[in-house]
């Protein structure tokens, strides 16, 4: 499968061998990461993005790169992240097929795709990525680290794994471990790719891609980025116009919300490598800070900095706001200053990519302060 990797973006040769966490090591493997703003003289001003599954390290428009980034309007001059103040980083997570090395990459040992040959992947492993990207820009501490998603999951093991590495943290729509819910809508998800015969057992190519599976999948993981509340106000009951719809098939298309989720899929699937994101949703079921200490609150006790921000939205099934809430006790409990923001926004999880309004307020505040 082809890695879409968007230009401009960069490569950081990660330490060879590169050991992960749940056995094996990576030779010759890279982190794809972009960059925005100046690293000032006394390298204290910089801010780390991590991210969720699916987006690339492309996060905004920057001199490499004038296309709008998935998070265009939290980024750039004058913005929530303001890069006139800091130099922001963003890191694509290891085992994604946006430039860092991952299932879809080539496996040096046998010059082919590595597929289902890649080390099992752990959200410790991106993180782990993300810290020497970091230190290999000349970074001792960050000034803060931000997590949406996954990857609110992949900076609170930075923080734990890597301690002293930044003096503040941002935590959106993260937590720190999967809850039954979110692992069962992934089991479903991994078992569609599975279950296409296309899938081959990972040995797919572009003529043979598994794009039923991969659509069901995308289908699933949309519904709950978005809340209950939203799809009635966005889409209510409407039926699609006559012409819309396929008088051949008894069972087609026949709502807006329906055609809504075919269209997002089919521009999707062949934009994802379906073996990448089978090994980035099974990583975040096993992530559960209690591996540290025996208990979750003590995991996130064990977390040192000096303030942080927990965000969570009140209609988000996925990431549920006990979970934030959970975080933002965990880490006042070892020491941090920390406020708990429980956003009213209708738009569920993916809120932080669409909310700008409540959201921007909010981190531009936390930043402002530091």
């Amino acid at each position: 499968m082809t890695e879409f990797i968007p230009i401009g973006t960069r490569f950081f040769e990660l330490p060879s061998p590169f050991p992960m966490k749940r056995g094996g090591a990576l030779h010759g493997a890279r982190a794809a990461y972009e960059t925005w703003g100046t690293l000032n003289a006394e390298r204290d001003n910089a801010v780390l993005i991590v991210t969720g599954l699916s987006p690339d390290a492309h996060a905004a428009m920057n001199t490499g790169n004038p296309e709008p980034g998935w998070w265009e309007a939290m980024l750039g001059p004058g913005k929530a992240i303001d890069t006139d103040r800091w130099f922001a980083i963003c890191v694509n997570s290891l085992g994604s097929c946006k430039g860092s090395t991952g299932p879809a990459s080539i496996n040096p040992a046998t010059g082919q795709l590595y597929r289902l040959d890649f080390p099992e992947l752990s959200v410790e492993d991106g993180a782990d990525a993300a810290f020497s990207v970091v230190h290999g820009l000349g970074i001792e501490r960050l000034a803060c680290i931000i997590g949406n998603s996954m990857g609110g999951m992949t900076a609170l093991a930075y923080l734990l794994r890597h301690p002293g590495s930044a003096r503040s943290h941002i935590n959106i729509s993260g937590s720190a471990r999967a809850l039954p819910f979110s692992i069962a809508i992934r089991s479903l998800q991994r078992e569609a790719i599975r279950l296409d015969p296309n899938w081959n057992n990972g040995q797919y190519d572009d003529q043979t891609y598994p794009e039923a599976g991969m659509r069901m999948a995308r289908k699933l993981g949309v519904i709950t980025y978005r809340s209950a509340l939203e799809w009635d106000g966005r889409f209510g009951r409407v039926r699609l116009d006559s012409d819309r719809r396929d008088d051949d098939d008894p069972f087609g298309l026949e709502f807006e919300v329906e055609s809504y989720l075919e269209g997002h899929a089919r521009r999707f699937v062949r934009r994802f490598d379906p073996n990448c994101y089978l090994y980035l949703s099974r990583s975040m079921d096993w992530f559960d800070l209690a591996e540290y200490g025996g208990d979750v609150m003590t995991g996130l006790a064990q977390i040192r900095v000096d303030k942080a921000l927990s965000i969570g939205v009140q209609t988000d099934i996925l990431f549920p706001l006990q979970q934030q809430q959970q975080v933002a006790e965990g880490l006042r409990a070892g020491g941090a200053e920390v406020e708990f923001l429980p956003l009213p926004s209708p738009q569920g999880h993916d809120a932080f990519l669409v909310d700008i309004e409540r959201f921007g307020p909010a981190v531009s505040g936390f930043l402002a302060d530091l």
